[in-house]
């Protein structure tokens, strides 16, 4: 079967649905991961700034070209094959600051729909999206942009914001009727394709080794409308 998993950022799927991601693609189905928000931004300055040099990465940088290969290489240890959408992230549309990202989407910011048409030439058995746990605006913006495509779509829980927050709720738009589905994981593996993304270790988990002991006992449970059971039914 083709699966397609759609993440907002460059490292969102591996970190969230990595495990179930590297048992699908073993199992000889085709796995493709999109990343929706990968644009490099030249002379990029404040907040879009600072979200690189507080990494230790000068702006002389292209971070987004470095971040699109560690998801490269994130993804051949999955097995899934990455595509990178040329849209920008929140800290080049107007959002000034971390708490700025999750404030709500700003008013004007129609990102989903520039999203969901690009997301229309894609044709895929089951689709894997984020449920926007945790309320980053980019993370919304996805969900509501796959949420309108009527897909067959099962729904992961955000990593992770997840670790953070275990009781935080989905979006306003993901879809009723969706009940809980976990399909066997990997999770070796995908602690060694999130130890890829080197640039985002130390500020999400405080390094590679706590990013293993994060995620270790973490299962990767979706919520999957009829449509999608009906593919995960196949699936096992």
């Amino acid at each position: 079967m083709r699966v397609l998993a759609v993440s907002p950022h460059l490292d969102d799927a591996a970190f969230s649905v990595g495990a179930t991601l590297a048992v699908l693609a073993d199992a000889g189905h085709e796995v493709t991961v999109l990343t929706c928000l990968t644009r490099s931004v030249p002379d990029p300055t404040g907040f879009a700034l600072a979200c690189q040099t507080d990494k230790g990465l000068g702006p002389d940088v292209d971070y987004m070209a470095l971040r699109r290969a560690e998801d490269a290489a994130a993804m051949a240890v999955l097995g899934a094959h990455p595509v990178h959408l040329d849209l920008p992230e929140a800290p080049h549309r107007g959002y000034i600051s971390a708490g700025d990202l999750f404030a709500g989407v700003h008013p004007g910011d129609d990102l989903w729909r520039q999203l969901a048409d690009a997301l229309t030439g894609y044709e895929a058995d089951l689709w894997l999206a984020p449920q926007g746990l945790g309320g980053h605006v980019d993370h919304l913006q996805v969900l509501r942009a796959v949420a309108s495509l009527d897909r067959p779509t099962a729904w992961w829980r955000d990593s992770p914001y997840v670790l953070r927050a275990p009781d935080a709720v989905p979006g306003a738009h993901l879809p009723g009727g969706v009940q809980t589905r976990e399909l066997p994981g990997d999770r070796g593996r995908r602690a060694d394709a999130c130890a890829c993304y080197t640039t985002q270790l130390g500020f999400q988990f405080g390094g590679p080794d706590a990013m293993r002991e994060a995620l270790a006992g973490l299962g990767e449970p979706l919520l999957a409308g009829p449509a999608a059971r009906t593919v995960l039914d196949a699936l096992g």
